[in-house]
């Protein structure tokens, strides 16, 4: 099940100071794990970036003890070992600079499925969890896998009504498959391999569900697909991390807007004011944004659009002629037409945003809708 290459790729990433950009640095300029671990340090230290204190730790046997532990440890429970190098991870998540080294899985993971990551608070609202359940409702005719982190709050909400409508999810988790965080979801972990899910780690098994692999998982949730969805967050929160590291990897983020007045729905409005996401406007409009295939049946709109002409302010109407006549117009160049200076044209298009006149793309463009 294993070969030799597991084995020291295991002992490599577990050496101090190798992370995965430096361990994929060295595997690219040698070979193979393997090779990196018998060269001589001299010839290491000579690699371009790479000191002697870098390579100081390769070629411990202490090491390589460990990876023989781990093996054994992933072949008594079904965990498959999949190597960057050897383009066993997801293409997506592999096209990253800094994705995982190695990639430790249980279960199901269909690399032709398209994902969708899906985050959120842990303290999710009604108004989330509605959301949510509109979503599968109406994408479950689609062919897609859903991913999230598995924790309680939104996470739980999106695996649970992912399977309730025949739809794959993978969880990915910031801890090694020895233990399960949280516990309150052990049995839905169950579930998800028992549907063809699967489970997702970077971490082997001794690592705990330390804070800082929190944020570290995170990149993987963001890297594994061409679009997110912030459901709810508050400033802050963890989501707001995804969303950062799906914005870095050039990938599609939506939020949910919500009221000023409330606290899981503030991350969301200032994602979508910082033009950091587009904002979800209707179902609808989300699902086609994403390139799914539409049921014939009608869906329903988490904010149906009125059949009256919506009455725009005056601010409102000018600025949205001035996209309207100048597709994918820049806010540089919108603020100079206007005269205005952009702090206070930004809030009149989040406005048109939440009003379903205006989109936005990356690099602060907008186009009249």
């Amino acid at each position: 099940m294993y070969k030799e290459e597991h084995l020291y790729s295991v002992a490599l990433r577990q050496c101090s100071y190798i992370g995965d950009i430096i361990f994929s640095k060295l595997v690219r300029t040698f070979g193979s794990a393997k090779t990196v671990w018998e060269t001589s340090k001299k010839d290491l230290a000579q690699v371009d970036g790479i000191g002697k204190k870098t390579v100081s730790d390769i070629g411990n046997s202490e090491h390589l003890k460990f990876a023989e532990k781990e093996l054994q440890f992933c072949g008594k429970n079904d965990i498959r070992i999949n190597l960057r190098h050897q383009k066993d991870i997801p293409f997506l998540l592999n096209e990253c600079d800094d994705a995982p080294a190695i990639l430790y899985q249980k279960g199901v993971f269909d690399p032709d499925l398209k994902c969708v990551s899906i985050v959120g608070t842990r303290n999710m609202t009604s108004y989330g969890k509605k959301f949510i359940e509109d979503f599968f409702t109406e994408t479950k005719n689609s062919r897609y896998q859903s991913i999230s982190g598995l924790a309680l709050g939104v996470d739980k909400e999106v695996h649970e009504y992912s399977m309730e409508n025949g739809i794959p999810t993978t969880a990915v988790l910031a801890h090694g498959f020895h233990t399960l965080y949280p516990s309150k979801n052990r049995k839905l972990s169950e579930k998800i391999l028992e549907e063809n899910g699967a489970l997702l780690t970077e971490f082997n098994n001794t690592r705990k569900p330390d804070r800082e692999n929190f944020i570290q998982r995170n990149r993987i949730v963001a890297g594994i697909s061409p679009a997110t969805i912030v459901v709810e967050t508050a400033f802050g929160g963890g989501s707001v991390s995804t969303a950062a590291f799906a914005n870095g990897y050039n990938r599609d983020v939506y939020a949910l807007p919500g009221k000023i007045t409330d606290k899981y729905s503030q991350g969301c409005n200032q994602l979508i004011f910082q033009h950091k996401a587009t904002a979800i406007s209707t179902i609808k409009d989300l699902i086609e944004s994403l390139g799914f295939h539409q049921s014939s049946e009608t869906i329903g709109e988490l904010f149906p659009q009125s059949t009256v002409s919506i009455q725009l302010t005056e601010n409102q109407e000018e600025i949205y002629r001035s996209i309207l006549a100048n597709p994918y117009i820049s806010l540089d160049d919108l603020a100079e037409k206007k005269s205005l200076p952009s702090h206070k044209i930004l809030p009149i298009i989040l406005e048109l945003e939440l009003l379903g006149k205006v989109k936005s793309f990356s690099g602060r463009q907008f186009t009249a809708l």
